[in-house]
C-alpha cells in the first residue's frame, strides 16, 4: 500500500511539471512525442521499471547531447529516476531548479504540493512544511482537500495538536477525506487532553458501515483509540463499548481484547476480565498484548482467591518466557552470523532495486517470526532497500568488469580487420585517378559548350545516325555520281533527300540531346564532388582511425581499475549497511527479549508474593490449631 502511494505521488509529480501533462479535450494526457531516439530508449527502461539502466542511459545521453529535443523533460525524468532510488535530496534539487524557471503558477503550486508529500512520506517534516508554505494559491479541488489533510498530519507529527485541531475542525462532512479528517481530529484532541470532545468523533467512526478493508481498519483504529483514551482517562466502563466493536480477527484484536479485560479489572470484575485474557493466551506469544495477558490472568485469579491456579499460571508464564528468550538468543546469533541478510538478497534478485520495491514477506527461518513487527517499520524497509540496491550495484559492476575483456577482444578484432583491409583500400585509392576524371569532365564541358555555340548537331548524333551520315558522305564522294547522266542525277537527288532528312532529324533533336547531355554532365560533376568528399573522409579516417583505436584501448584499459575502485566502495558501503541492518534486527530482538525479561521478573515477584501469602496462611492455620 505504501509503495503504491509513493509511486502514484512520483508519477503525479512528473506529470505536474511535464509539458505533456496538459490534458487534451478528452480529459486524457496528450501522448509524448519522442524526437530523440536515445530519449525513447530511456523511456522504455523507465516504463519497464528498470530504473538503474534508465539512469545510466539518460546520464550518458545528456553528456553526449543526444536529448537536445527533450532537455527539460529529460531533466525532469532524471529527477523522478533519482527519486525511485530514494535520492530525494538530489531529486528535490532538480525539481526546485525547474520550479525556479518560468513555470505557470498552477503547475508550480501543484509541484510544491507533491514535493511536500514526498518529503512527508520520507520523514523530512521540516522540508515538507517548507514546500507547503511555498504554495501561494488554492490548488485544484481534488488536491486542495488533500493539502489540508497533509498540513494537519504535519502538525500532528510535530506534536502541534492545537494547530491540527484548528486545521481539521470544520472539515466538510461529504468530502472524500472526511473520515480520515475525523480520525486525525479525534487523535489530536485525545493527545491534547480533550478526551470527551474527541469521543463523539471517534465513536461515530467506530460505528460506520465499512465498504472495504481500508474502512474496516480505520473503524478498528478509531474504536481502539477511543477505548484506550477512556481507559487512560479513568473511564473503564465507557471504554468497553468501543473496544468490543473491534474485529476479533483483525490486526488490532489482541490490543482490544487486552483493553476489554483491563476495563473489567478496573471495576473489580475479574471473572469477566478473565474471558478476553484467556482467549489471548492462546495466540502468538510474540505479541506484547499476549505476553501481558499471561501475567494478567494469574493476577485476576489471585484477586479471586484462586491462589493455586494463579501460581500455576505464573509458573507457565515464566517457563514460556524463558523458552522464548532462548529462541530469541538463537535468532540473534543467526542474524549476527550474516545468514539473515544473505537470505534477503537471494530472494527475487530480478526485483531488488528501486524506491517502489518493498519486502512483502520475510524469508523462511526460525528468526523470521520475531521480525514481522520490524517489517512494518519505515527504518527497516528503507535500510533493506538500500542494502539490496547496493548488492544490485555490486553485481552490475561485476558484470561490467567481465565485459571489459569482451570490449578488449572486440577492439582487437576490429583493429586486426582494419589493418588487414588497409592495403587493399590504399591500392584501390591509388588506382583511382580522380584528378584525371575531373580534367576529362572539364574537357567535356568545354566540348559541349563549343557544340552548342556552333550548333554542331552531328556531334550529338547516335552511333547509328553517325554511321548513316558516313555512308551518305561516302556515296557523295563516289566518282560515278559525278557523271552527267540521268541515272547519276536521280541518285544524287535521292542522296540529297536522305541527307536532308537526316540533318532535319539531327537539328530537331539537338536541343533535347544537348539538355540531356548537360544534365548528365552536371550529375557527373556532382558525383565527382561527392567522390572527392568521400576521398577526403577516407583519408581523414585513415589518419584518425589508429588514434581512435589507441584512445579506445586506453579507455578500456582504464575501466578495470575504475570498476575495482567502485566495487571496493560499494563493498565497504554494503558492509556498513549490513552491520546497520543486523544491528536494527538485533536491537528489535533484544527489545523483545528485554520485555520478556521484565515480564519474567514481574512473574517471579508475583509468584514469590503468592508463596509468601500461602506460607503465612499456613502458619496462621497451624497456630490456631
Amino acid at each position: 500500500m505504501i509503495a503504491r502511494c509513493l509511486k502514484i505521488t512520483a508519477l503525479a509529480l512528473t506529470l505536474a511539471l511535464s509539458p505533456t501533462g496538459i490534458l487534451a479535450a478528452g480529459g486524457k494526457p496528450e501522448p509524448t512525442v519522442v524526437k530523440d531516439a536515445h530519449y525513447g530508449e530511456v523511456l522504455f527502461y523507465f516504463y519497464q521499471e528498470e530504473y538503474f539502466p534508465a539512469i545510466v542511459r539518460l546520464l550518458a545521453a545528456q553528456k553526449q547531447t543526444q536529448v537536445e529535443n527533450h532537455i527539460d523533460e529529460s531533466e525532469l525524468l532524471l529527477g523522478g529516476l533519482y527519486l525511485s532510488y530514494g535520492h530525494h535530496k538530489r531529486a528535490a534539487e532538480i525539481f526546485e531548479k525547474l520550479l525556479a524557471d518560468n513555470v505557470e503558477p498552477e503547475i508550480r503550486n501543484r509541484t510544491w504540493f507533491f514535493l511536500a508529500k514526498i518529503w512527508q512520506q520520507r520523514g523530512y517534516l521540516a522540508e515538507a512544511q517548507t514546500a507547503l508554505n511555498n504554495i501561494d494559491k488554492e490548488l485544484p479541488k481534488e488536491l486542495e482537500a488533500e493539502r489540508h489533510m497533509l498540513q494537519a498530519q504535519l502538525h500532528i507529527d510535530n506534536s502541534n495538536h492545537e494547530q491540527a485541531i484548528a486545521e481539521l475542525r470544520d472539515w466538510p462532512r461529504r468530502d472524500a477525506w472526511a473520515n480520515y479528517a475525523k480520525f486525525n481530529l479525534g487523535v489530536a484532541m485525545v493527545r491534547s487532553g480533550q478526551v470527551n470532545a474527541a469521543a463523539g468523533l471517534l465513536d461515530e467512526l467506530g460505528e460506520l458501515d465499512p465498504l472495504n478493508e481500508e474502512m474496516s481498519s480505520l473503524r478498528d483504529k478509531a474504536n481502539l483509540a477511543l477505548g484506550y483514551a477512556y481507559l487512560q482517562d479513568g473511564q473503564p466502563q465507557a471504554a468497553k463499548a468501543p473496544l468490543n466493536r473491534v474485529r476479533l480477527e483483525g490486526p488490532f484484536s489482541n490490543k482490544a481484547l487486552l483493553g476489554v479485560g483491563w476495563a473489567d479489572a478496573e471495576v473489580n470484575n475479574y471473572q469477566r476480565a478473565l474471558v478476553p485474557w484467556m482467549e489471548l493466551r492462546n495466540r502468538d506469544l510474540l505479541d506484547s498484548a499476549v505476553q501481558e495477558s499471561m501475567l494478567a490472568i494469574p493476577y485476576a485469579l489471585a484477586k479471586l482467591d484462586s491462589i493455586s491456579q494463579a501460581a500455576d499460571h505464573y509458573l507457565n508464564a515464566i517457563e514460556a518466557f524463558y523458552e522464548e528468550s532462548h529462541r530469541i538468543d538463537a535468532a540473534i546469533g543467526k542474524i549476527q552470523s550474516g545468514e539473515l541478510m544473505n537470505s534477503f538478497i537471494e530472494d527475487r534478485q530480478e526485483k531488488t532495486t528501486g524506491w517502489y520495491w518493498q519486502l512483502e514477506e520475510l524469508p523462511d527461518g526460525p528468526e523470521s517470526r520475531y521480525l514481522y513487527h520490524l517489517l512494518a517499520t519505515h527504518k527497516f524497509q528503507e535500510g533493506l532497500k538500500n542494502f539490496r540496491d547496493l548488492h544490485y550495484l555490486w553485481r552490475n559492476l561485476d558484470d561490467w568488469q567481465r565485459s571489459v575483456d569482451v570490449y578488449r577482444n572486440m577492439l582487437s578484432t576490429r583493429e586486426f580487420a582494419y589493418n588487414e583491409r588497409l592495403p587493399m583500400v590504399e591500392e584501390s585509392l591509388a588506382a583511382a585517378d580522380l584528378d584525371g576524371m575531373v580534367q576529362r569532365k572539364l574537357d567535356f564541358d568545354a566540348r559541349l559548350k563549343s557544340i552548342e555555340e556552333n550548333g554542331d548537331s552531328l556531334a550529338l548524333a547516335t552511333q547509328h545516325e553517325f554511321d548513316l551520315w558516313g555512308e551518305i558522305a561516302a556515296i557523295e564522294r563516289n566518282p560515278a555520281l559525278q557523271a552527267n547522266i540521268p541515272e547519276a542525277d536521280d541518285v544524287r537527288s535521292k542522296v540529297k533527300l536522305l541527307k536532308g532528312a537526316l540533318q532535319w532529324t539531327l537539328d530537331k533533336e539537338f536541343r533535347a540531346r544537348l539538355s540531356k547531355i548537360r544534365r548528365n554532365l552536371r550529375q557527373t560533376g556532382e558525383a565527382l564532388v561527392e567522390t572527392q568528399r568521400s576521398r577526403r573522409q577516407i583519408d581523414e579516417k585513415m589518419r584518425t582511425e589508429p588514434l581512435l583505436f589507441a584512445d579506445f584501448n586506453g579507455r578500456v584499459e582504464g575501466l578495470s581499475p575504475q570498476i575495482d575502485l567502485l566495487k571496493a566502495r560499494v563493498e565497504t558501503a554494503m558492509l556498513k549497511q549490513r552491520g546497520f541492518m543486523e544491528g536494527v534486527a538485533v536491537e528489535e530482538l533484544q527489545a523483545q527479549r528485554q520485555r520478556l525479561d521484565t515480564y519474567t521478573v514481574q512473574a517471579r515477584f508475583a509468584l514469590a508474593a503468592i508463596y509468601d501469602l500461602a506460607a503465612s496462611e499456613t502458619t496462621v492455620g497451624d497456630a490456631s490449631q
